[in-house]
């Protein structure tokens, strides 16, 4: 889907429909709007269900009249306008009301994005408007007060969020960024202190090794390729849908053969992922014309150690990332199925994937086929794409699972002679 080429009604039908899908907005709450290059705005209408939205149901405001649409504007239409008038590198502007970020809203906190060097990137700095009622000019003042003063992501005392960008899908971006940042650091509360990263840590996402591959033209797509493609677009499209992948962050990759595997591209919506959007890597060249993940160094090195791994996956599902940020191990041996399928799961520093791709690799083993990084990601390798892909649902469900017994009670461990039991039964490597 080439979303750059939808007509606005299609692109704010696409992002509202997403953001209701995936829980982060209400029937009645939210609204989106674009600004045409002559300063029109097309903006959501009041009063209409979020869930049964149709292209027709959006509106064309040219100042305050109704230029297209049958329907009153969004009664938030007002600040929309006043930040659109405040900021003109934007083109968008995005409000909901996701819970995670409500909650942010009504203690007068700010997620912290530097939880995770990609958030911070992607949300820009953060900040804070007070309150005032819904609609009102003085609302709209408030908020675009704050986008004057630089910041592109905005918490609404009591209310919720406003995020802008030179186009609605940035917006959508930021906010389900900032969002999955809220989710995490709520997740984490119970674990210990959050671990924000330093400048210095958060720079080291500018190594540009997947930039430095060479481009090459492939000579054929061999059918093992193709059918490889298709299972990885599905795989990737899964992982999003179960929120385990955000729009920007997550990659995959499948082994084609010794010299040669296909990985997720970099900048590319994985929810709207086609197949043609992977990356072939052979040898150290990279498929002309495409720009594979940052992650391919990386995965070419665990390639190229461990003939046996022919998938990896590394994501950043909340459950998980609440035990990364806050520099906790997870426990696998509290449920017979964590263990056999995840084993044991070493948590690593921060800055291993960017610095030493050997070491990281080579901590893998058929004990440990799962890894931590701190403030980074979860990694699973599997000798498939499915094995790859359970490892890191298991992951996340052991970690959701962990998380909420713990607000309940004394986790119970199972017994080391239990353990010596479960690897006997199943016959895991020792």
């Amino acid at each position: 889907m080439n979303y750059a080429y939808m007509p606005p009604r299609q692109q704010i039908l696409t992002i509202m429909s997403r953001l209701y899908e995936y829980g982060m907005t209400t029937t009645s709450g939210g609204n989106l709007s674009i600004r045409e290059p002559n300063g029109d705005i097309w903006i959501t209408p009041s009063g209409v269900d979020k869930g049964a939205l149709r292209e027709s149901d959006m509106l064309l405001m040219r100042g305050d009249t109704v230029v297209e649409g049958v329907h009153r504007p969004s009664t938030e239409y007002p600040f929309h306008r006043a930040i659109l008038g405040s900021r003109p590198d934007f083109a968008a502007v995005l409000h909901a009301h996701s819970s995670a970020l409500v909650a942010f809203s009504i203690v007068g906190k700010l997620p912290d994005t530097r939880i995770l060097p990609q958030a911070s990137r992607i949300c820009g700095k953060v900040g804070f408007a007070p309150y005032a009622i819904p609609g009102s000019a003085l609302l709209g003042q408030n908020i675009a007060d704050a986008f004057s003063r630089g910041f592109d992501t905005v918490i609404l005392e009591n209310h919720g969020v406003a995020t802008g960008g030179a186009d609605l899908l940035q917006a959508f971006q930021r906010f389900e960024t900032l969002e999955f940042c809220a989710r995490a650091i709520l997740a984490a509360a119970g674990l210990g202190k959050v671990l924000p990263l330093s400048d210095g840590e958060i720079g080291l996402l500018d190594h540009q090794r997947h930039l430095e591959l060479p481009e090459s033209v492939p000579a054929h797509r061999s059918f093992r390729e193709r059918e490889l493609r298709r299972a990885m677009a599905q795989t990737i499209h899964r992982a999003y849908d179960q929120r385990l992948m955000t729009s920007t962050e997550g990659s995959l990759s499948a082994r084609v053969d010794a010299e040669s595997f296909l990985i997720t591209p970099y900048g590319i919506d994985r929810k709207y992922l086609e197949v043609d959007d992977l990356v072939l890597i052979q040898g150290k060249a990279r498929e002309a014309g495409k720009i594979p993940s940052r992650a391919a160094a990386v995965h070419a090195e665990v390639y190229r150690q461990h003939p046996g791994v022919h998938a990896i996956i590394s994501a950043q599902p909340p459950g998980v990332t609440a035990f990364n940020i806050t520099g906790t191990p997870l426990d696998t041996r509290t449920i017979p199925e964590s263990y056999i399928v995840l084993r044991d799961l070493p948590l690593l520093p921060y800055g291993l994937p960017f610095q030493d791709e050997k070491a990281l690799a080579a901590r893998l083993t058929p004990h440990s086929p799962v890894l931590m990084i701190q403030n980074d990601s979860v990694m699973a390798v599997g000798r498939s794409i499915t094995e790859a892909f359970d490892r890191l649902e298991v992951a996340e469900f052991t970690a959701t699972s962990l998380l909420q017994g713990r607000a309940i009670g004394k986790l119970a461990e199972i017994s080391q002679e239990r353990i010596r039991e479960i690897e006997e039964t199943f016959k895991l490597p020792k």
